[in-house]
């Protein structure tokens, strides 16, 4: 009995030695920023990343990435928030290569910028947006887990608390298996994770972020108050011989105190002292804790302090058993050289890796070779590294468009761009296209527009070196109404390298042409609104390739909007209008007619009249409402009359 004793309470130190040790189900890895981060699913980028990324970040060690989505602006407005079929389409693909691969993805709502905090329906739209996310991926494997909302602030932790948990309620109706992550206010701080509530909730993991001592870890970044864009050169750990002097502009800011104060925060001890707070709540609550950021900012950091910093906080987090995934793969923050092409096999910081006691691939000199076969720069989507680098100087820009591509399922969308605004294709690595251009490559792409009279350029830019003299000098071809008809229906344009104009540079002043741009050093694609502004005009792009072969047909055939039949009389006057204008059209015989008003984007937004008339001349009003009686935007507008099975446009100009 005594031994049947000693068994059984044994049997009970063992597991409350476990259960006082919750460990989350994985341990390391990293955010894959940028990528889901958008303003819209529209703009999302999706080959910026790759099975093969999550393939080589698996080969390092990490079972675990953290992915950011500004959840919040992939749903429509209010009072649904419904979520963009177009994000899942994007985010399935990514889940799947997690669950393919073994690999743990925190679907993480990064939408805590000052609109969220703030929001007055913050609790509804994260409730509604969360309750959409759990009921699409509650049969998914329980290597997907949500992250309730990263970064909260201007609330209270306790305010915020109760907020989280209507959004864990509302999971948890239709989801009650996966892993919720969630965490405090103040930025997700370690100092008021035990300000949280005691959830009942059996299955969390409870989060913090850890950036200190901050003017390390942020010297050289623009987006603290103040900007710390002058700081450089803090050290890790402290080191009086090699302190910067407080930069100018800094003076009697916080941050000169805490430079001042540095002696103190800047040491490995007090690191570790932070750490425990996080540590102190783990222990005193029992929970599974993880670190979803910590990182320090490349530009104006030294190197060697810098992996100083990452070895001491990664080792201390795994002693204390807290899982991290750090801030970030790719970026300011990543795992990759300053100012390299970031390329898995070229460009890996090897020490900074190997003190997160990750495993680094043998890395290789990148040597850029000439490009021999053809390069596909947008079909459907951007293509493999190729980054957008776009200036939407107020332009529309939507990369997944279906306003009647030529073929496949999307084109490109560019609309009222201000003089000089890009759609930017920024190549990565470089390209050499000097043998393309010496074997007679061309620039294929198919393009129409809704506006007579206007033209953009079409513009190479290559690389510019540190000498001197060198600039980012430009490649320009001009499309106007000589090469495309502007008449809202699909053109083909195969311009010949040997076609495109050098045209000088902008590097901070003009530079003139003087004949040295250099084709073996390609950095860029763009189309530029050049010659004027592009307000209120629309232009599609689709398939644009590099190719040698002059195969690219058109079609679809269908004009933008409604095919139009010039032959039957429709006018509309005044035009330009401002607060109404009149429309006439004319019955040659008694028929039905429909007349509508559309945006250029093909939307129906009022029906003026729809009936059947005798012959005869006729007019109507249009007040510039829409058919829910609220005034129009200004824009452009087609006046669509569906006369017997016959179709006209005239466009409308609302001012």
């Amino acid at each position: 009995m005594k031994k049947q004793l000693l068994l059984t309470a044994g049997i009970f130190l063992i597991g409350f030695s476990l259960l006082s040790h919750a460990q989350a189900p994985f341990s390391r890895g990293v955010n894959l920023t940028g990528w889901f981060q958008t303003s819209g699913s529209h703009q999302i980028q999706f080959t910026k990343y790759t099975r093969q990324d999550f393939v080589n970040i698996k080969s390092l060690g990490c079972d675990v990435i953290r992915l950011p989505i500004n959840l919040f602006y992939m749903a429509g407005s209010k009072p649904d928030y419904t979520l963009d079929p177009l994000f899942y389409q994007f985010l399935d693909q990514a889940v799947s290569w997690a669950e393919e691969l073994h690999i743990y993805l925190l679907l993480d709502n990064h939408s805590s910028d000052d609109i969220a905090s703030f929001n007055p329906d913050l609790e509804a739209i994260l409730s509604k947006t969360w309750l959409q996310m759990a009921t699409h991926y509650k049969n998914r494997s329980s290597y997907i887990m949500y992250e309730i909302m990263n970064e909260p602030h201007g609330i209270t932790t306790q305010a915020w608390g109760k907020i989280q948990q209507t959004a864990i309620t509302a999971i948890r109706s239709v989801d009650p298996v996966h892993t919720l992550i969630v965490g405090p206010s103040s930025y997700n701080s370690y100092t008021d994770l035990s300000l949280l509530p005691v959830y009942t909730d059996p299955n969390l993991i409870y989060t913090f972020h850890f950036y200190d001592p901050f003017v390390f870890t942020h010297q050289g970044a623009t987006w603290p108050s103040p900007s710390m864009a002058s700081l450089a050169n803090v050290p890790f750990p402290y080191n009086a011989a090699t302190m910067p002097a407080v930069p100018s502009d800094l003076a009697g800011t916080w941050v000169a105190g805490s430079i001042g104060n540095y002696m103190n925060e800047g040491t490995v001890a007090k690191v570790h002292a932070l750490l425990d707070m996080a540590v102190t709540f783990k222990t005193s609550r029992n929970v599974k804790l993880y670190c979803g950021e910590f990182g320090v900012y490349t530009p104006n950091s030294n190197d060697a302090d810098r992996v100083n910093w990452y070895r001491e906080v990664r080792s201390y987090l795994e002693q204390k058993g807290i899982a991290w995934t750090t801030w970030d793969y790719q970026g300011g923050f990543g795992l990759f050289k300053k100012g390299s092409n970031e390329q898995f096999l070229n460009d890996l910081n090897v020490p900074l890796v190997q003190v997160l006691g990750l495993t680094a691939p043998v890395q290789q000199v990148f040597v850029l070779k000439p490009d021999t076969v053809g390069i596909t720069v947008y079909t459907d989507f951007i293509g493999e590294k190729i980054q957008e680098a776009s200036n939407a100087s107020g332009a529309t820009i939507d990369f997944y468009s279906t306003e009647k591509p030529n073929n496949g399922t999307y084109c490109l969308y560019w609309n009222g761009s201000a003089q000089y605004g890009t759609l930017g294709f920024d190549f990565l690595p470089d390209k050499d296209l000097s043998t393309l251009k010496a074997q007679n490559y061309a620039l294929s792409l198919l393009v129409k527009g809704n506006t007579p009279g206007t033209q953009f350029d079409l513009r190479f830019i290559d690389t510019k070196t540190s000498v001197a003299t060198d600039h980012p000098w430009r490649m320009n071809y001009t499309v106007d109404d000589t090469k495309v008809p502007w008449d809202n229906a699909w053109h083909k344009l195969y311009i010949p390298l040997s076609q495109f104009i050098e045209g000088g540079s902008w590097d901070n002043a003009w530079y003139p042409a003087i004949g040295v741009f250099d084709w073996k050093a390609v950095d860029r694609f763009n189309i530029v609104a050049e010659q004027a502004s592009l307000a209120n005009k629309s232009f599609w792009f689709d398939n644009i390739q590099l190719t040698n072969r002059d195969t690219a047909r058109v079609l679809n055939t269908a004009l933008h909007g409604i095919r139009m039949d010039t032959n039957l009389a429709l006018k509309v006057f005044p035009n330009p209008a401002i607060h109404s204008t009149t429309i006439y059209y004319t019955l040659p015989k008694s028929q039905s007619i429909d007349i509508s008003i559309y945006t250029v984007s093909g939307q129906k937004v009022r029906t003026i009249f729809h009936s059947t008339q005798p012959a005869g001349e006729y007019s109507i009003l249009w007040n510039m409402n829409n058919d829910r009686g609220f005034s129009v935007p200004e824009g452009i507008y087609f006046c669509t009359a569906l006369i017997g099975d016959r179709v006209c446009n005239a466009k409308i100009i609302v001012l």
